[in-house]
């Protein structure tokens, strides 16, 4: 019991120090409180960034996709839909290696009450497809939507483009969905990562390309911010409810995990990014494919510029 408590003390300092060093620093906003049974009202000042925490994946969403005007203002009636999680691992919801199921399936019923006509969930995962998709919780969690669960794990499934403004990626092979869909939903998890130090929601469209080797070999941090500028998702949703703090991008056990109960949502991925790293703890000037993003103009890493809004469930 005494062990218990020493923890769930460090894991609620690590959450203030965190929030206040990072989305909070300087500005003189609180997070605004959300009363329980009452849905607040869409915000009417088209937030650049909204940062929620406290609540549970889905409830979380629900109140932060309002702050945009809802899920109408990304998805129309009848478009075709592509929601890309992180399911590039064989692990439990519990270990936070992959996008948290219950998040996905909100995100997914929220485009279809939007009217889009399909919505179809992928990702090239590192471990074995079929293992990522069941043990991670994300496949059960899109059957029970009308949405779809598409592989990824062929070759045949990716088309090359060329990057014109690519430094160190001039073409990759994206997946067809991708080139084929009316809106991109990019869902990463937030969590450590050995070689880009942070892997969010620029490192997360490492899973809609085919050879992600010849990143790793070429400047993985420039490769990351050359296709980040070639393509860019609608909408940006960073899961961070449970945040792995070590060992990743796998992770050895749930010691790896820390409960924050965050979510983190932007169409700019250079801004979302930014925010989660200084959420994690972690200063943004080390995360090298950021700065490069921000200098293709992909997005800015100038928080104070930015209209965001701040809630806490």
């Amino acid at each position: 019991m005494e062990l218990k408590m020493v923890r769930d003390m460090k894991r609620r300092t690590f959450i203030r120090s965190s929030i206040g060093a990072g989305l909070l620093a300087g500005s003189g906003l609180a997070m605004a409180p959300i009363a329980k049974g009452m849905a607040a009202p869409s915000a009417q000042n088209n937030p650049d960034l909204v940062a929620i925490l406290g609540g549970e994946p889905d409830t979380m969403f629900d109140r932060a996709i309002q702050e945009f005007g809802g899920m109408g203002s990304f998805v129309k009636k009848g478009q075709k839909v592509v929601v890309k999680p992180n399911i590039g691992w064989d692990a439990t919801p519990e270990r936070a290696a992959d996008t948290n199921p219950l998040l996905v399936k909100r995100i997914i019923e929220h485009c279809f009450s939007a009217g889009a006509s399909k919505v179809m969930v992928f990702d090239h995962t590192c471990n074995e497809w079929t293992a990522c998709y069941k043990n991670s919780g994300i496949e059960g969690a899109v059957k029970e939507t009308k949405g779809q669960i598409v592989p990824g794990n062929s070759e045949r499934y990716y088309q090359e483009v060329s990057i014109p403004s690519g430094k160190s990626l001039k073409k990759a092979k994206v997946h067809e969905l991708i080139l084929d869909s009316d809106v991109f939903i990019n869902v990463p998890v937030l969590k450590n990562h050995g070689g880009a130090k942070m892997t969010i929601s620029m490192k997360n469209l490492m899973g809609i390309v085919w050879d992600r080797r010849y990143w790793h070999q070429n400047d993985l941090h420039q490769c990351i911010a050359d296709f980040a500028a070639y393509r860019q998702p609608d909408l940006n949703i960073v899961d961070a409810y449970r945040v792995m703090k070590q060992n990743g991008p796998r992770g050895t056990s749930v010691n790896d995990v820390t409960t924050m109960k965050a979510q983190l949502i932007s169409t700019d991925m250079v801004a979302v990014d930014t925010a989660a790293t200084k959420l994690f703890g972690m200063d943004p000037d080390k995360v090298t494919h950021l700065g490069l993003a921000e200098k293709a103009g992909v997005g800015t890493m100038n928080l104070d510029s930015l209209n965001i809004s701040r809630l806490k469930v």
